[in-house]
Parts: C-alpha cells; sequence; structure tokens
C-alpha cells in the first residue's frame, strides 16, 4: 500500500488520536476535580459558586477567603506536586532503563527527611505547643526547608559523581540510590533516638507530606521548577524513544548518551529534592503514576511524558480531596493516602506485567 508524500495513514492517525483525546479528557478531568476539591472539607461550598470565585464573577466575598488563602492553594500544590514527582518518575525510568526507578529510588526524599530533622534538632526549628493533638508546630519552615533541599542535593551530587565513575551504569546508579537510602535513613533513626519528645514529634510530623503546609509564595517557587523540568522533559522526547531501543542504538541515531543521562538525572533530582524540601516525603506518585500511564497509552514518550504529567496531578489532587473527608474533621496528610494506595496499586501493576 502506498501514501502521498506527506500522508499518513488512517489507523495511526485513529492511534495517535486516541492518545492525544486521553490526554485531553485527562485535562478536563483534573479541572473539574479542581473545582470538586476547593468545594469539599469542613466548609462545604456550592460547585459553581467556586467557578464563579475562580472567574471573577461571583459578587460576593463569601468564599474567598476560604478558597482564595486556603483551598486553591494547597490543591494547586498538590497538582504541581503530582506532575512534578509523575514527571520526574517517567524519565528517571526511561533514563535508567528501569521500571522500578523513580526519584525515591535515589534516595533523595530520605535525604530531606535526613536534613529536615537535623534542623528541627540541632538548630530547633520545631517545638511542640502542647499535649493535645495537633500541637507540633515547625516554628521556622524555611530553615526547615533550605538544610532539606541542602542535604537533598548533596544525595543528588554525590550519586551524579558515582555515575561518572562507574561510567553512568544505570544499575550502578540505583544501587547507590538504595545505599544512600539506607544511610539516611539511618541517620533519621539516629537523631530520632537521642531527641527529646518535642523534638521526634516535630520530625515525625514534617516526614508526613502533606501539600497543605505551602502557600502562595511556596507554589510559585515550585510551579516554576516543575514547569521548567516539564518543558526540558518534552523537548527531549525523542531522545528518551531513543534510549529505549538501547544505548547504542541511540548513540547511532547522534543522541550524546552520557550526557543526556545525567541532565536527566539532575533535572529530576533537584525537582524531587524542592518538592520533598518545601511538602515533606510523598511517595509512590513517581513509581505508580508512569505505569498507569503506560497501561493506557503505551511506551511512547511523546505521549507518555504528557500523560505522567496530567495524571500525577490527578491522583495526587484526588489523594489530597479524600485525605480532608475521610476522617473529617481531621485532615489525614496526604502522604499516608498515597503509601496506602500506591502500594498494592504497584503490586498489582507488577503482577499484571509478569504474567504477561
Amino acid at each position: 500500500m502506498h501514501f502521498a508524500d506527506g500522508e499518513l495513514p488512517a489507523d495511526y492517525l485513529k492511534y495517535t488520536y486516541r492518545k492525544v483525546l486521553w490526554i485531553l479528557g485527562g485535562i478536563v478531568a483534573l479541572f473539574l476535580l479542581l473545582i470538586l476539591s476547593i468545594s469539599v472539607g469542613a466548609v462545604t461550598i456550592p460547585p459553581y459558586e467556586v467557578f464563579l470565585t475562580l472567574i471573577g464573577q461571583n459578587v460576593t466575598d463569601k468564599w474567598d477567603r476560604i478558597i482564595w488563602n486556603i483551598r486553591l492553594p494547597q490543591a494547586l500544590t498538590a497538582i504541581v506536586c503530582g506532575a512534578g514527582l509523575a514527571v520526574a518518575g517517567v524519565a528517571m525510568q526511561s533514563i535508567l532503563r528501569n521500571p522500578l526507578a523513580s526519584p525515591f529510588t535515589l534516595g533523595i526524599s530520605n535525604a530531606g527527611a535526613f536534613g529536615a530533622a537535623v534542623a528541627i534538632i540541632f538548630l530547633g526549628t520545631g517545638r511542640m505547643t502542647s499535649t493535645t493533638a495537633g500541637a507540633v508546630m515547625i516554628n521556622n519552615p524555611y530553615l526547615t526547608t533550605i538544610v532539606a533541599f541542602i542535604f537533598c542535593m548533596l544525595a543528588t551530587i554525590a550519586i551524579i559523581t558515582i555515575a561518572k565513575v562507574k561510567a553512568s551504569s544505570p544499575e550502578v546508579v540505583i544501587l547507590a540510590g538504595v545505599a544512600l537510602s539506607s544511610l539516611f535513613t539511618a541517620g533519621v533513626m539516629f537523631l530520632q533516638y537521642f531527641s527529646d519528645d518535642a523534638q521526634l514529634a516535630a520530625v515525625v510530623h514534617w516526614t508526613f507530606g502533606d501539600v497543605g503546609r505551602a502557600g502562595w509564595s511556596e507554589f510559585y517557587l515550585m510551579a516554576g521548577i516543575v514547569v521548567l523540568a516539564c518543558i526540558y522533559f518534552i523537548a527531549n522526547r525523542w531522545n528518551y524513544n531513543a534510549m529505549d531501543a538501547g544505548d547504542e542504538t541511540a548513540k547511532g541515531l547522534g543522541v550524546n548518551v552520557e550526557q543526556l543521562r545525567n541532565v536527566g538525572m539532575i533535572v529530576a533530582a533537584l525537582v524531587t529534592a524542592v518538592l520533598v524540601s518545601f511538602l515533606g516525603v510523598i511517595g509512590f506518585v513517581g513509581l505508580v503514576c508512569p505505569h498507569m500511564v503506560r497501561r493506557i497509552i503505551g511506551d511512547e514518550q511523546r505521549y507518555l511524558i504528557p500523560g505522567s504529567i496530567v495524571m500525577g496531578g490527578i491522583l495526587l489532587l484526588a489523594s489530597d480531596t479524600v485525605a480532608r473527608l475521610i476522617v473529617a474533621p481531621y485532615v489525614l496528610p496526604v502522604a499516608i493516602l498515597t503509601a496506602f494506595m500506591g502500594a498494592p496499586v504497584f503490586i498489582y501493576l507488577l503482577l499484571r506485567g509478569y504474567n504477561r
């Protein structure tokens, strides 16, 4: 069968349109979920009034303070964090050619937790105001974030150095991440053992990942980093497709594999470090979302990367919404819910994959 110049087969167009429609449908679903997430909580706001408020058409300021100061930044932070962790995860899985790879495989989240523990215990950034529930406070969140970020980047530099010494072997990078994760986990346990009750409570409180602790200023910083990272990974989608076929094939197509792998690792680690240092440890999003999208639209990076970005936003926003309702009026940290959901879903995906 012959096709005219520039003409594509109808079956191929149908195949690609289906992927594009799925991504567009995910964006619409994400917007509707955003409206729903803002409307529910301790105070229920009608979704129609939420929409009018967001577009500036609501003539009353009845809900303005709740929507603009509390729920909207929290919901947008959940979307940005989910998208950032998901795009970092899908990039790592392609870079390392390992379906179990994710930013957390590199030990970055544990490094951030260790940095926060150092700030709380040695710099006094955490305290307990009373013996009642919810009385643990981080009285200097910016200093805690800075120290956590420093340790995140130290872990990243260590992994990049090891990768260069061993010629960027994917196996070596993953094993180095596992070793660093164990090292920083042991460090957190060591600090907790010698801390007092107030310090211990503050450390545990910080390690519970929670998107509700970010305000507008933190959101803008995280959003800027995540958007730039998404642009970088989408711009290199064809290179990642080539790397999926093997390093030799990619080199034959003119791809600088080592440079692409190292820069990709740095960008993914930077995204994870910023998110973890502001929000705490939120696991499984970067690990599960790419697998979920692969089951739906396949492995092609042109669609897998944007699809994972959308799915990450949906998953974390939905998790945060449920976390605010499941034990209302108390609000669960979203990391607890993602761990409960992510572990069985990931095991299911692994078993299903191996059965195939």
